[in-house]
């Protein structure tokens, strides 16, 4: 009889054992890139058939009793979850229950559409790309952030967001437009009055400069020009202009042709800014505007160098000299490489 009584406990022994490591032991496996998402709406039996399809568990029972105790079949919670690998049972069901989920790094540089903006926050986010464009295409749905359809992105400061993967585009929108409107310090708001503009002015001055040239060194000269010549009632004629009211963003040289496109963004056509940014340009080129310097340049042209720096003259007759200098060497560059 003892011995009969001692194997009946050993086995119950054996049996807590593995049940304990079932639950606490190293039995959970991450997932393929080892994140889990759980999308808005879904039940807590998907939850539980994707963790054992994609054999992050498995043990569906353990993994129900456990969700039980914890109250976590009422309390499922959407989000981009880290599963590391070798985690407990216990700990899983622990970081579901409580919501714990990892943010997304959304890393923005320069986007020139409201399409762009809505492709990338579809490629990192659960947000349907569809509902981004509608939301951005949409005068009613940008009235609240003092926004409209044309100035949509002037609430999009490059920079590392860490955001909720599950979140709406109108909540991601709002955590973005929050941002910019910490970035428009009073200092800088201050300095955008003294140059006669709004900062969605500068802003959209800068998207201009930002597609004109990568060189630092010549942005705030840039600015200068393109103030001096609103001052004198001159049209930008800005080239990447004509390249965004083309949606042509691959275009090389401008042609004579070019400049007749009917759009509110030619800035050969129409007199002061376009309506809003052509891209979202950096921080460092918004203060390049906000800082330009005391000039009498009129016209710029890219230097003939091809060192991405550009000559700046105050008269045309200067103007065309630097500009027949920078086309003949363009002409020989293009000849050479045929």
């Amino acid at each position: 009889m003892r011995k009969i009584f001692t194997l009946v406990f050993i086995t119950l022994l054996l049996a807590c054992a593995y049940i304990a490591w079932l639950v606490f032991g190293p039995t959970v496996k991450a997932p393929e890139g080892k994140f889990f998402y759980i999308h808005t709406g879904a039940s807590y039996q998907q939850v539980k058939e994707d963790l054992l399809k994609n054999k992050i568990i498995r043990n569906g029972f353990i993994f129900d009793q456990l969700s039980k105790k914890a109250g976590y079949p009422q309390n499922t919670r959407p989000g981009k979850y880290e599963i590391k690998n070798r985690s407990s049972l216990y700990n899983l069901v622990k970081m579901l229950r409580s919501g714990r989920q990892t943010p997304v790094r959304l890393v923005i540089n320069k986007l020139r559409t409201k399409e762009d903006l809505a492709q990338k926050i579809a490629n990192h986010f659960e947000v349907d790309s569809l509902d981004a464009i509608r939301f951005l295409l949409s005068n009613d749905s940008l009235k609240r952030f003092g926004l409209d359809t044309n100035t949509a992105m002037t609430a999009i400061i490059p920079n590392t967001y860490l955001l909720k993967w599950n979140s709406s585009f109108e909540k991601l929108f709002q955590r973005l437009d929050e941002e910019q409107e910490k970035f428009w310090t009073p200092e800088r708001r201050a300095r955008a009055k003294a140059e006669g503009l709004s900062p969605r002015e500068v802003y959209t001055m800068a998207s201009i400069i930002e597609e004109e040239t990568n060189n630092a060194a010549d942005k705030a000269k840039i600015a200068s020009v393109y103030l001096n010549r609103m001052r004198k009632g001159m049209r930008l004629e800005a080239d990447p202009t004509v390249k965004y009211a083309l949606r042509n963003f691959a275009l090389k040289r401008i042609l004579r042709g070019h400049l007749d496109v009917a759009s509110a963004y030619n800035t050969y056509r129409n007199s002061g800014l376009p309506p809003g940014p052509i891209c979202t340009p950096s921080a460092n080129t918004i203060d390049a505007v906000l800082h330009a310097p005391e000039t009498n340049y009129l016209f710029f042209v890219a230097s003939p160098s091809f060192d991405g720096s550009s000559n700046f003259a105050e008269t045309y007759a200067e103007h065309l000299i630097y500009a027949r200098a920078y086309q003949k060497a363009l002409d020989s560059l293009i000849l050479s490489r045929k």
